[in-house]
């Protein structure tokens, strides 16, 4: 009597169970994201199957929106004021951390990684009572200072990657024809960082905009878009503006971190010229 045959020759290898296991958690992950843009084109206040048809009214709304022009106003000067700060505080330690060497610089840029570890509404709490103690209160200034805080440990990151990963033998060569410090910083270290520089502020930036938890703590009179987006989706009949602008959104942060991943690579190519 013959022993029955498996429908397969050989089992799985351990790198395709995990391919088939990474491909499904993207896809029950992005699936949701990717009905967003679908139903912002749907003739219909409802997000159900099947579409009711094909139009661009919600989009042409969003452009005579005021509030939606106000919120996105707000977001952007508070996203490049908090990613310009963020970023160079993140260029500071980083370059204490690399090239000092103490130990102030190691426990400060180990602090400013604490966002990443701290619940996000117990971050917002804590700026919360900060803000109102000294006086300030829910602002706009209030809200720079939070979002500098959640886009510094990024911006560390990127830019500590980056000056960990120059050649010892630049800044050396530099010393030794007579270079000082702030001229070997400038004229050398810092062109050779200024790739990361941008991705560093790009996605401090990104991180700015869409951050919603401590904006909806420090938030004043001038709301910024999520907080704003959060509000609207109180009312049924305004589902289908904020789907529309969750797509634009979508949009624009996909293009700025694949022009931040670029910048990135383009530092690491000119790190290699320069070396060669």
């Amino acid at each position: 009597m013959r022993t029955p045959q498996p429908f397969y020759k050989k089992p799985l290898s351990p790198g395709m169970g995990l391919g088939v296991y990474v491909g499904l958690y993207l896809f029950f992950l992005y699936l949701p994201v990717c009905l967003i843009p679908l139903f912002s084109f749907n003739d219909s206040i409802q997000a159900a199957f099947p579409l009711k048809g094909f139009t661009l009214g919600w989009y042409r709304a969003l452009l005579h929106n005021d509030g939606v022009r106000r919120a996105l106003l707000t977001s952007l000067e508070v996203g490049g004021t908090s990613a310009f700060l963020a970023t160079l505080c993140g260029l500071t330690l980083a370059y204490a951390r690399v090239f000092l060497r103490s130990g102030l610089s190691t426990i400060l840029s180990g602090l400013c990684q604490l966002p990443l570890l701290i619940p996000g509404v117990i971050v917002g709490i804590a700026m919360l009572i900060v803000v109102n103690v000294i006086g300030v209160g829910p602002s706009r200034i209030a809200l720079v200072c939070g979002h500098m805080l959640v886009g510094l440990p990024t911006a560390f990151m990127i830019l500590y990657g980056r000056l960990a990963g120059l050649s010892r033998s630049i800044p050396e060569a530099a010393e030794d024809l007579g270079a000082r410090e702030w001229t070997t910083f400038s004229r050398i270290i810092l062109p050779l960082a200024l790739p990361a520089l941008g991705s560093a502020f790009m996605l401090a930036f990104l991180t700015s905009f869409d951050e919603f938890i401590i904006a909806f703590f420090l938030t004043g009179s001038e709301p910024t878009l999520p907080v704003y987006i959060w509000g609207q989706l109180r009312f049924p009949r305004s589902l289908p503006l904020v789907m529309a602008l969750g797509s634009l959104i979508l949009a624009v942060s996909i293009i700025i971190a694949a022009a931040s991943e670029l910048m990135r690579r383009r530092g690491k190519l000119t790190e290699r010229q320069a070396v060669s």
